[in-house]
């Protein structure tokens, strides 16, 4: 379909759908700046501002934020291993418990000098996990991007009452490698209610947890492993897997999606039963998008770069592809253009706007971030102003 068809529904509706400009602006204050642009070119047109994500960060934001749910602040264990604060919420029907693992096992809450993903556990996940259970919360959506850990889920299992214990019955340390260790896993004190709970796990990683395109081997070095590290981290969790195997019956060193966040997926799904969906489906169902888009004449979507990775059902794509299932024009807002982002075209993207007015420093750019924002959505629009009616 072409853009300019868009203009000449009346009344003009533009359904805004950006994630997070990570490092500058979350979700939302994307939307109000693209809301602002749009405005400035058609003042009557009804904008409706939905925020998404992937699984990653800002995914409780969006979801919180779209279906007028609300948010908790608790005390977790961080990753490593010291006190933090975490955000985790639930949904408007008061019944959606959602978890953000960043929030208490984040690479972001780990300073650059401090990363080794050798020791960094996923325990204040757990926690939260186990906070909203003991609320009563048996419906989760648990978003698992952003990781700062690699030990498969075992941090977030022992909160939930697993051990993991060595050849003389001692409990492992926290962290990825002591799991190199690991002769046998207990699971008598499983939280009770845990069989009650209904897991989904929003991620689009398709990892397995161990090998050359394991959790290890791929993701270590964004967290700070090294070769030698590396090589440490894959032994462990194949490792983990055999145990896992032997204890509970369940074959998941290969299966895809158990090397996200760490291998935190293979863990959700070991010890809760968790389901694996594609992150942005998760929450374009979550936030009822397909229905939105009804009567919409324009998509404006977008994320802070924009390059070839983006086609594998990351935010913009996967909204771009529920738009063009609805006949609907797609055009998406991004700080920065990558190799290959050309493809985004073959996947329900008809046009790209780049934020940016001119050279400058990343730091006046996140500075300037809203205005670029708004100025990119105006300049976008303009485009279409000059394009004749079908």
């Amino acid at each position: 379909m072409r853009l300019s068809f868009a203009l000449y529904n009346s009344p003009m509706k533009v359904l805004i759908a950006p994630q997070a400009f990570k490092g500058s602006l979350s979700g939302p204050q994307v939307a109000q700046a693209i809301q602002q642009g749009v405005l400035q070119v058609f003042p009557q047109a009804q904008c409706h501002l939905l925020p998404i994500a992937d699984g990653g960060d800002g995914t409780l934001e969006a979801l919180i934020h779209a279906s007028g749910g609300r948010t908790f602040t608790s005390q977790a264990t961080g990753p490593l291993s010291e006190p933090v604060e975490a955000h985790w919420g639930v949904m408007g029907d008061g019944k959606t418990a959602v978890i953000e693992m960043a929030q208490a096992s984040g690479l972001v809450l780990v300073p650059q000098g401090r990363r080794d993903p050798r020791h960094t556990t996923t325990l204040g996940t757990g926690e939260l996990i186990k906070e909203a259970l003991d609320k009563g919360y048996r419906c989760f959506i648990i978003g698992i991007g952003g990781s700062a850990t690699n030990d498969g889920g075992a941090g977030m299992a022992s909160a939930l009452g697993v051990r993991f214990l060595d050849k003389q019955g001692y409990e492992l340390p926290p962290g990825g490698l002591p799991l190199a260790t690991l002769d046998s896993i207990d699971v008598s004190n499983l939280h009770p209610v845990l069989g009650q709970a209904r897991i989904t796990v929003a991620t689009d990683v398709t990892n397995p947890l161990c090998g050359p395109q394991g959790a290890s081997a791929v993701y270590g070095p964004q967290k700070g492993a090294t070769a030698p590290m590396v090589e440490a981290l894959d032994k462990a969790l194949q490792r983990y897997a055999d145990v896992i195997k032997k204890s509970l019956g369940k074959d998941l060193a290969h299966r895809p999606g158990a090397g996200a966040a760490g291998g935190l997926g293979a863990g959700l799904m070991a010890f809760t039963g968790a389901e694996l969906r594609s992150g942005i489906d998760i929450v374009c169902d979550a936030l009822d998008l397909d229905r939105k888009l009804e009567g919409a004449s324009l998509v404006i979507t977008g994320e802070g770069r924009i390059d070839a990775s983006t086609v594998f059902n990351k935010a913009p794509i996967g909204v771009a592809r529920r738009a063009k299932a609805k006949g609907v024009p797609v055009i998406a807002l991004a700080a920065s253009l990558g190799e290959g982002y050309q493809e985004v075209y073959k996947h329900g993207i008809d046009a790209i706007a780049c934020i940016a007015d001119r050279p400058m420093p990343i730091r006046e750019s996140i500075r300037r971030a809203h205005d670029l924002v708004a100025a990119a959505a105006e300049r976008a629009l303009h485009f279409l102003t000059i394009l004749p009616p079908r």
